[in-house]
C-alpha cells in the first residue's frame, strides 16, 4: 500500500512538470505569434490551451483521489494539497497565453508601432521563473523558491517601464493607441504569469518548510509576535 502511495506521487509529480512545460511553451508561442505577425501560430495557441485544461482536470482527479483513498498526513498532505493550487496556477498561465495570442491576432495586419525589446525580454524572464520554480518544486528547495519570489520585482518594473513608453507613443501620436494599448495589455499578462511563478515558489516553501509566505504572512506574524506583551506583562496598565 506504502508503495503505492508512493507511485502515485511520483505520477502527480510528473503530471505537474508535463504540465509546467506545457505551460512555459505556450507562453513563448505566444510571443513569437505576436513578433512574427502570425496569425496561424496564435490560433494553435487556443488548442494548446485546452490540453493544459485537460491536464488540469486529470491532476485535480489524483489528488482527490489520494485524499480520499489515502489520507495522507504532515508533508505528503502538503504536498497534494499544493499540488491543486499549482495545477490551477499552470493552467491560468494558459490563459494569458490565450491572451496574448489574441493580441497577437489583432495586431497581425498593422503596421508594427515599435521593435520588440522588453516584451520578450519580459516573457524569456517570466517563464524562466515559472521553469526554475518548478525545478524546486521537483527538489522541494525552499531556498531557491525564496530566491525566486524576490525576481518578482524586476518583472513589475519592466511591466510599468513598458506602460509608461507606450504611454508616451499614445500622447505623441493618438492614431498608435490601439496598438499601444494591445502591447499594454501583453505586458500586464507577462506580469500575471510572473506572479503564478510566484504563487508556485511559495507553495513549494508551504511543502518543505509548513510555513505560509504569500501575502508577507512571514512579516505579519513577526510583527503580531513583537506587538504581543511578555506574560509578567500582561494585564499591566
Amino acid at each position: 500500500m506504502e508503495r503505492h502511495f508512493e507511485q502515485e506521487l511520483e505520477a502527480l509529480k510528473e503530471q505537474l512538470l508535463l504540465m509546467g512545460g506545457r505551460s512555459e511553451t505556450i507562453i513563448k508561442k505566444s510571443i513569437a505569434a505576436l513578433d512574427r505577425r502570425d496569425k496561424r501560430l496564435a490560433e494553435e495557441i487556443f488548442q494548446d490551451d485546452n490540453a493544459i485544461d485537460r491536464l488540469e482536470i486529470d491532476i485535480e482527479e489524483r489528488c482527490l483521489r489520494l485524499l480520499a483513498l489515502q489520507q495522507p498526513l504532515a508533508r505528503d498532505l502538503r504536498f497534494i494539497t499544493a499540488a491543486l493550487k499549482i495545477s490551477n496556477d499552470l493552467e491560468r498561465v494558459g490563459d494569458h497565453a490565450v491572451n496574448i495570442a489574441g493580441s497577437a491576432m489583432r495586431l497581425a495586419d498593422t503596421p508594427m508601432l515599435k521593435p520588440l525589446v522588453d516584451i520578450p525580454r519580459m516573457a524569456a524572464i517570466a517563464t524562466g521563473m515559472l521553469r526554475e520554480s518548478l525545478d524546486a518544486f521537483v527538489r522541494r528547495d525552499s531556498d531557491t523558491a525564496r530566491g525566486l519570489c524576490k525576481r518578482d520585482d524586476e518583472v513589475d518594473n519592466l511591466n510599468r517601464q513598458i506602460y509608461r513608453e507606450l504611454l508616451s507613443f499614445m500622447i505623441e501620436d493618438p492614431s498608435t493607441t490601439t496598438r499601444a494599448l494591445e502591447l499594454i495589455l501583453v505586458a500586464r499578462n507577462l506580469e500575471r504569469v510572473a506572479d503564478l511563478a510566484t504563487n508556485v515558489a511559495e507553495e513549494v516553501v508551504f511543502i518543505a518548510e509548513a510555513r505560509i509566505i504569500k501575502h508577507h504572512a512571514e512579516e505579519i506574524a513577526a510583527a503580531k509576535e513583537a506587538r504581543r506583551p511578555d506574560d509578567e506583562d500582561f494585564g499591566r496598565t
